[in-house]
């Protein structure tokens, strides 16, 4: 039975949540052109399926508690196996895998044609976007220390950006010509992400017809600032209950701060000279390694800004901005809380109906 297997793994912040959705609502119309999205029953999503293997693969609890994606990864490998034709897994936590990690994926993935897919970025836009997805789930570091720590490859991050070491490992069992490097185009360009991961993986972009509606929108300066604040009066680096990342993280973060218009997250202008230089030093790297590149390397190359562009400091947000931001962060809170059942009235209502089926007849 032949069977061809695309790793899409990230990188994060380069898009990935509008591709997993497109292909999880798609996964029908998808396999009737014998292209599978594999899930682990109609109630779970592909995006959440796939989610658990790879934290099963790399050894990893996020979001759950210990063990919860335990024997994840064997299921998913399961599903694949009773495939013909195409296959796509993706989700952007495998951009970090270790060789070993990379070794057993390969190991149980032999009797299918393996490809890997990685999305890349301008560093330019992906580094303000990572620390503020950091934020939304419970960081509590400053602007200036994540790009420290990211400028010497210490977070989590930039090892996931890292486009040489991460296709380096990923491509020690393949060869070049199935290792897929996807940049991400600019705002306006005349060719999609979506086409460019069909042209990727060999699939026609009518056969996912239903657009998206998902995507991970980007907070502002002062909404980070504020949320940065609320992580550490919460401690939520350590207390990681569903229920705080429900009410913070999804209806928060994703919703209600979303909406303000405090200027966007940018690199400040004093980074641009390392981002630049790392930036050359992978579109050398992308040359001498002859991997299938899908777009334009120089959507890679970052644009300094105009010299009297102001720049905003997420670090240093005038207390005013702030209040403003987080007075409508306690209305939100405050509707919410008030929209959701009463649990003593609950249990009151639960009591009775014991009580009346208890009654004699």
């Amino acid at each position: 039975m032949s069977r061809t297997v695309y790793l899409h793994i990230g990188a994060p912040k380069t898009g990935t949540t509008y591709v997993q959705d497109r292909l999880g609502r798609n996964a029908s119309t998808l396999a009737a052109h014998d292209v599978h999205v594999p899930t682990k029953s109609p109630l779970i999503s592909p995006g959440l399926f796939h989610f658990r293997a790879a934290l099963d693969l790399l050894g990893q609890d996020w979001g759950g508690e210990p063990g919860h994606a335990r024997g994840s990864w064997d299921a998913l490998v399961k599903k694949v196996r009773r495939r013909s034709g195409t296959v796509l897994i993706s989700h952007e936590i495998l951009a970090a895998a270790r060789s070993h990690h990379v070794a057993r994926a390969m190991n149980d993935l032999a009797d299918a044609e393996v490809h890997v897919v990685y999305t890349a970025r301008d560093l330019a836009q992906q580094l303000p976007a990572a620390w503020q997805e950091s934020i939304k789930q419970g960081r509590t570091w400053r602007y200036s220390r994540f790009l420290r720590k990211s400028e010497r490859g210490k977070t989590w991050f930039s090892r996931a950006f890292d486009l040489p070491t991460v296709l380096g490992t990923w491509g020690a069992h393949i060869p070049p010509e199935h290792i897929h490097l996807i940049t991400v185009p600019t705002r306006g360009g005349p060719e999609s992400l979506w086409d460019r991961f069909c042209r990727a993986t060999g699939i026609e972009p009518g056969w996912a017809p239903a657009e998206s509606t998902r995507a991970n929108e980007s907070l502002g300066v002062a909404e980070t600032a504020v949320l940065r604040q609320l992580n550490k009066r919460l401690d939520r680096k350590t207390r990681r209950e569903a229920a705080y990342d429900g009410l913070i993280r999804q209806m928060l973060a994703e919703e209600e701060l979303v909406r303000s218009t405090s200027p966007r997250i940018a690199l400040p202008p004093t980074a641009y000279d390392w981002v630049e230089e790392l930036s050359h030093q992978w579109l050398e790297w992308i040359e001498q390694a002859r991997v299938d590149v899908v777009g334009d390397v120089a959507d890679l190359i970052p644009t300094r800004p105009a010299a009297d562009d102001p720049w905003y400091d997420p670090d240093r947000v005038k207390s005013r901005k702030r209040l403003a931001v987080a007075m409508s962060a306690l209305a939100a809170m405050t509707s919410e809380a008030a929209s959701r059942p009463n649990p003593e009235q609950q249990l009151g209502a639960r009591v009775r109906k014991n009580v009346e089926r208890l009654r004699p007849r």
